[in-house]
C-alpha cells in the first residue's frame, strides 16, 4: 500500500511541474529574443523581438526595415499581408500555437523614422 502512496505522490509532483502553454510562450519569446534578436532576416528586414501578449493569446513580432523596403507603398507592392498569411499557415513550427488559435501580430517600422508603421497585421485562427 506504501507503494502506491509513493508513486501516486510522484504522478502529482510530475503533473505538478508541468507549465501552461502560456507560460511556454510567454517564456519562449523572452528567451528567443534575448537569444537572437536583433537578427537580420533579409537585405532589408531586421526582426527586433518577440513577444507574447498574454490576454490576447498574441505572438507579436516587431520588425525594422531598412534600405528599398523603408519606403511607403513597397510593403503594398509585394503583397506583404499574403505572403505573411501564407507563410503562417505553412510554418508548422508554430502548429501548437495555431492549434490553440492563437493570434499572430507583425508590426514593421521604418529605420529612418521609428514611430512610422510600415505594416501592422493581426491573423486570427481563421486566417490560418
Amino acid at each position: 500500500m506504501k507503494k502506491y502512496w509513493i508513486l501516486a505522490i510522484i504522478a502529482y509532483m510530475l503533473t505538478a511541474c508541468q507549465e501552461s502553454l502560456e507560460d511556454r510562450c510567454a517564456r519562449e519569446s523572452k528567451e528567443y529574443t534575448k537569444k537572437n534578436c536583433p537578427v537580420k532576416i533579409d537585405n532589408n528586414t531586421t526582426l527586433d523581438s518577440l513577444t507574447f501578449e498574454r490576454e490576447t493569446h498574441t505572438l507579436h513580432y516587431y520588425y525594422k526595415l531598412t534600405g528599398f523596403a523603408d519606403q511607403d507603398g513597397v510593403l503594398e507592392k509585394v503583397d506583404a499581408v499574403t505572403v505573411l498569411k501564407n507563410e503562417l499557415k505553412n510554418t508548422t513550427t508554430l502548429r501548437v500555437y495555431k492549434e490553440n488559435k492563437y493570434r499572430f501580430a507583425y508590426t514593421y517600422r521604418s529605420e529612418k523614422d521609428p514611430s512610422k508603421i510600415m505594416l501592422e497585421v493581426v491573423f486570427t485562427d481563421k486566417d490560418y
